[in-house]
């Protein structure tokens, strides 16, 4: 994309994210640009429709290949948006370091060349958690444990009876659930059945990120449910979302094909992660009954890797699959129409923080570092590497019962369960059932959503 010349200007001003954001001297003693408002107007951008329109307008211009605008509409954004400021500031100052990003990866004027080598001075640093900060920072909200405590309760009523337990889990959190599971299996039995645990290794590129391996976590877990008596196998899948965890679907299947009467359970636990998976579509072959839907021998079709991964779990006749994820529209392959679905939805996490974290908290600062890293993933990329991709709840109901599954009801254990978690949060935090569906809202609005699935009869 060429972007025509912006006119000479001094770039350091307008350049957020330095070692110290813009101070209040420095803030006054900037030069306004022709046409924009002084400094003393600046406070009237401060709401958030302002803030989202200024955004768009930013994205359009980019965009456009007006380079002028770009640069005069990333000065006003960043005298208002600063990253110590209120939770629309905050949240702002995400959208317009991506901005930024995105202007630096697909301009070429010397404005945003600047840019790009600014940009290098203002990579978001995610933090690495050690297994005790990371369970701590899934207990910060019920954005995890919302999943984490509904995911449970439908987990056990679907495995009654069984004398093994093969869980499948796809957790962006490193297995932060499973503790909680252990612990309410061996409660539950006089003899707690074998758990099988199996994981995959895909998401060591996407925060929160772990400061331990695979094998020591599964060490760990392994010493946790032998503490509550109860028998673990862990298991490591070098699968990756971005082929729709292929091996790992392989590697079921010939357990699938050599255990067929084992009697054992098997449990897809998808804690959003999901979304991860591409959207694109790819040429497969055209599936029989009994076929792998990734065997690329027979006549070939369209389909995308999240289908192709659905109709592969259905051929596995799977005990439950529990599906949670964040219920938003991130998708659209259009920039402008993704920043204005993720700035009406990632104001959540931030309005939400300003409830419990003081400024300047170490927490605070890793739990945005990770929301500025989704937000910078969403608007300054595309292709494969935009991973960033949640569907409504809606979407995500559709595509199971496309794949042949049937959607069943949270019981009223799991309903009393999520309610006792949310009573130990701040008081915006809230539980609606629709449907069979259960909701996380935030001050009203849809958060987080889990549902549960059987295989169609």
């Amino acid at each position: 994309m060429q972007f025509t010349e912006a006119p000479p200007q001094s770039l350091h001003q307008m350049t957020p994210f330095s070692n110290s954001t813009m101070n209040k001297s420095q803030f006054h003693r900037t030069r306004p640009w022709p046409g924009f408002p002084t400094s003393k107007s600046l406070r009237s951008f401060g709401d958030a429709n302002c803030m989202e329109q200024l955004l768009v307008h930013c994205a359009n211009a980019i965009e456009s290949n007006d380079a002028t605008l770009a640069q005069q509409i990333l000065w006003v954004l960043n005298n208002i948006a600063t990253p110590d400021g209120d939770s629309n500031q905050r949240l702002t100052c995400g959208f317009l370091r991506a901005l930024i990003a995105r202007a630096a990866k697909t301009g070429s004027c010397k404005m945003l060349a600047a840019m790009a080598n600014a940009h290098s001075n203002i990579a978001i640093d995610t933090h690495k958690f050690s297994i005790i900060e990371l369970a701590s920072f899934v207990d910060l909200t019920p954005w995890h444990r919302f999943g984490f405590t509904a995911a449970n309760a439908a987990i056990l009523e679907a495995v009654e009876g069984y004398s093994i337990i093969h869980i499948v889990d796809l957790s962006l959190t490193h297995c932060m659930q499973i503790p909680t599971l252990i612990d309410a299996i061996a409660n539950r039995h006089e003899v707690p059945p074998l758990v099988k645990l199996t994981v995959a290794t895909a998401m060591e590129d996407v925060p929160p990120k772990l400061d331990l391996s695979y094998e020591e976590l599964g060490s760990k877990l392994v010493n946790f449910a032998r503490s509550k008596n109860v028998m673990m196998e862990f298991r490591v899948s070098p699968s990756s979302y971005k082929d729709g965890f292929a091996t790992l679907i392989e590697q079921l299947r010939v357990q699938h094909l050599v255990y067929p009467e084992s009697g054992e359970a098997l449990v897809i636990n998808c804690q959003m992660m999901l979304h991860y998976i591409p959207e694109e579509t790819v040429n497969v072959a055209i599936p029989s009954a009994n076929s792998n839907p990734y065997d690329f021998e027979c006549s070939s079709t369209t389909s995308s890797f999240r289908t192709m991964f659905l109709k592969s779990l259905r051929s596995l006749d799977p005990t439950i699959v529990v599906l949670v994820d964040e219920d938003a529209d991130l998708t659209s392959n259009d920039v402008v129409s993704r920043l204005r679905s993720a700035f009406n939805y990632l104001w959540i996490p931030y309005d939400s923080m300003d409830t419990f974290l003081p400024t300047g908290s170490k927490q605070r600062q890793w739990y945005e570092a990770n929301i500025c890293w989704k937000i910078e993933n969403v608007i300054a990329n595309e292709g494969f590497h935009r991973v960033e991709r949640p569907e409504t709840r809606s979407q995500w109901v559709q595509r199971m019962r496309n794949a042949d599954f049937r959607g069943i009801s949270f019981g009223e254990d799991a309903v009393s369960e999520v309610k006792a978690m949310l009573d130990e949060h701040a008081a915006g935090w809230g539980l609606k059932k629709e449907e069979d569906n259960l909701v996380l809202t935030w001050k009203g609005h849809n958060v987080v959503f889990a549902t549960a699935w059987l295989p169609a009869a």
